[in-house]
């Protein structure tokens, strides 16, 4: 049976204050709460209506509750099984090589938890975010991560400064900048992928070495832009292709 102060611990870490606070955060479903255990995330509690679910789980740390109460604490519009707590884990410094994403201002949980997916799909190990960009551990970026998040880095950092001092080249997605499919693209790099109404802010774009845009095909061609998450899809597989 789950406590009061429980729930409301659970609850309020659907808030990133509460998160930061208590260095706490939660999963659902078993998919991504087993993608966390095998990724070493270390574990606080798990909530279950059904048992035996997570046979290789210390026992002291399942406990079992009714649908009702799996209700109360979920984050889902139909709660799942389970719903796990996990301690939120310090990322040492990291190296800048290999190929990295850095997102300006991402909004939405939904298209940060999709570039996540894509990053791992992709072979992205690190994603930097601006410190305005939606937090990774919010409940509706780790869902749509579907686990993805335990296999990338992601690091909150103030883009300028690293954009500025690294020596890597950096990239930035326009409207009008050359063709993506005309460049030979390397295999180390920055992508800086903008906000999804105003695209790449002007203080970061003075920071960017590289232009470069997702050419449009239709006839009418009236289309405004791509969604952010869609245009991550094709500038990444494009690098990759390279």
């Amino acid at each position: 049976m789950v406590s009061k102060n429980q729930i409301k611990l659970i609850t309020s870490l659907q808030q990133k204050k509460y998160r930061n606070q208590h260095q706490l955060f939660f999963a659902e479903t078993k998919k991504v709460i087993d993608e966390f255990l095998d990724a070493q995330f270390e574990l606080v509690q798990i909530y279950t209506i059904q048992e035996g679910l997570f046979s290789q789980v210390d026992q002291s740390k399942i406990c079992a509750i009714s649908e009702a109460e799996l209700k109360k604490i979920s984050a889902l519009v139909t709660p799942n099984e389970c719903l796990a707590v996990f301690k939120i884990p310090v990322h040492a410094s990291f190296e800048a090589r290999g190929l990295i994403v850095a997102l300006d201002d991402i909004r939405d949980p939904g298209n940060l938890g999709t570039i996540i997916r894509l990053c791992d799909w992709f072979g992205v190990e690190t994603l930097l975010c601006s410190k305005e960009t939606v937090d990774v551990y919010n409940p509706k970026v780790i869902q749509s991560t579907m686990g993805s998040i335990s296999r990338v880095k992601v690091i909150y950092e103030d883009l300028i400064p690293f954009l500025k001092e690294t020596k890597l080249p950096v990239y930035g997605t326009f409207m009008d900048g050359a063709t993506i499919y005309a460049e030979k693209l390397p295999e180390d790099a920055v992508v800086v992928m903008g906000n999804e109404a105003n695209g790449i802010s002007p203080e970061v774009e003075l920071a960017v070495t590289k232009r470069i845009a997702i050419p449009r095909f239709g006839n009418i061609q009236k289309t405004e832009s791509l969604n952010v998450a869609t245009a991550t899809a094709i500038t990444l597989s494009e690098f990759r292709r390279n």
